[in-house]
């Protein structure tokens, strides 16, 4: 499966940059005619560090605002620099092994946006009118338009584009294309993808396949039954937000019954989603830092502990390595977006603990490839193990205050457990072992 043994580092660039809020046209703070990307180099080794191989960057098209209001995509937003900077940006993870997917916002535009503009401008007479969903003259948009029109979840500064318009998607196909021929982009994250045409998003994956054989498409899926999206002819992932939900509730509830209920609705022998690799996450640009959602900070370290040993691909929301923390305030999602100076930034025991995890996953194909087995599942303690052509890690949570003792049969045959975080080793004994979880901790061992 393409991308399976992929690690994401997510940066939500006009955030970490400090860009300013409002495009509004002013000066720039670098000589356009010198290829320019706001996200430095830096941060591609620090992602290296990490032992992240992959980057989901975005939005990174000329917009107005937020970044998802575009205006021209055929342009890197001038907040972030140029075109030929990110290109050079590209080429710089591509030295390094990291493969570049960004963002697609293709369910909407901004007001901006030519087709839009022309909309305002010619109004019944113009091409606009067709380009978006529900134009209706004889009524007004909130925004004083002498024109109604459907916009992305009652938003009126996002129109909806109309996806059953073949010139509408056919622009979209080009644009596509100029991105991965101008800019080799490994893949796209489709923005709303729950709401996206399903014949756009088939169209969509057979395109990009002849464009660049191992291109990637991951969708933005909230809600629903994930096999919809994701399959033969459609797309490779989607984000696995029920997953999301269920890792912090379990920990702040001691309830692993949720996480490991979770795992086998999407995974299980009659899973919805079995066989397919979600894009797994404790927290993104749009939900609340996991350091803040966290009942009890210490719960950080099962929570990545099982991020990196369960089926699907583990993406690290940049920022959250440090412990950050961030929630919304007042509707808006900037506490979310902070701006960041990564010499400012002081390693933890969670930094350290990713790394570790990185180079522990990477390293064993049972973490990437295996099947999931549960071993031990209580409220407050869940062992499980990978198992991939007779070899086995296990992974031990406990959410509890208090160390917990647990006895469990080895998945596999073996003498032994080696603690590969500690590198403690645990014998073996007529097939068991005994295993001793602290409080709020989360092992993960090799069987041997």
């Amino acid at each position: 499966m393409l991308f399976e043994d992929r690690i994401f580092y997510h940066i939500y660039p006009l955030g970490l940059c400090g860009a300013p809020e409002l495009n509004d046209s002013g000066p720039l703070f670098y000589n356009e005619s010198t290829p320019y990307f706001a996200v430095g180099n830096e941060w591609i080794d620090h992602m290296q560090e990490l032992g992240c191989n992959a980057v989901y960057i975005g939005p990174l098209f000329e917009s107005g605002s937020h970044g998802y209001d575009t205006k021209d995509y055929r342009l890197v937003d001038r907040r972030l620099g140029n075109n030929e900077g990110f290109g050079q940006w590209v080429k710089t993870c591509h030295a390094q092994g990291i493969k570049v997917v960004v963002d697609g916002v293709f369910n909407h535009t901004g007001r901006d946006f030519p087709a839009f503009k022309n909309l305002q401008e010619q109004k019944w007479d113009s091409w606009g009118k067709d380009w978006y969903c529900q134009v209706n003259f004889e009524g007004t948009s909130p925004l004083g338009d002498p024109f109604w029109y459907e916009s992305w979840r009652g938003y009126p500064q996002l129109p909806r584009l109309n996806l059953r318009n073949p010139q509408v998607v056919d622009e979209l196909m080009n644009i596509v294309r100029f991105w991965v021929e101008t800019f080799d982009i490994d893949g796209i994250r489709l923005d709303c993808a729950d709401v996206l045409d399903f014949d756009f998003m088939r169209r969509l994956r057979w395109e990009t396949a002849q464009m660049k054989e191992d291109f990637w498409l991951m969708g933005e899926v909230i809600h629903g039954d994930y096999s919809q999206w994701v399959g033969d002819g459609m797309l490779h992932s989607v984000t696995n937000y029920e997953l999301h939900k269920g890792i912090y509730s379990a920990h702040n509830s001691h309830n692993y019954f949720e996480m490991a209920h979770t795992l086998r609705r999407l995974f299980g022998e009659y899973g919805l989603c079995r066989g397919a690799v979600l894009y797994n996450f404790v927290d993104n640009h749009d939900v609340n830092r996991i350091a803040s959602k966290l009942s009890c900070k210490q719960d950080l370290v099962p929570v990545y502990v099982f991020l990196y040993t369960i089926q699907g691909i583990p993406s690290v929301y940049y920022g959250s390595e440090f412990e950050i923390e961030g929630c919304k305030n007042d509707g808006s999602d900037a506490p979310l977006r902070p701006q960041i100076n990564l010499s400012e930034m002081t390693e933890t025991s969670v930094t350290r603990l990713i790394k570790q995890l990185a180079d522990i996953r990477t390293s064993r194909e049972e973490l990437i490839y295996g099947e999931h087995i549960e071993l031990l599942l209580t409220n407050r303690q869940y062992v499980y193990s990978r198992c991939w052509q007779g070899k086995a890690c296990v992974a031990a949570l406990n959410n509890d205050d208090s160390a917990s003792e647990v006895d469990i049969a080895l998945p596999v045959e073996g003498n032994l457990l080696c603690d590969l975080i500690s590198g403690e080793v645990i014998p073996a004994e007529n097939g068991r072992v005994h295993l001793k979880i602290e409080a709020h901790d989360g092992r993960v061992y090799q069987v041997k």
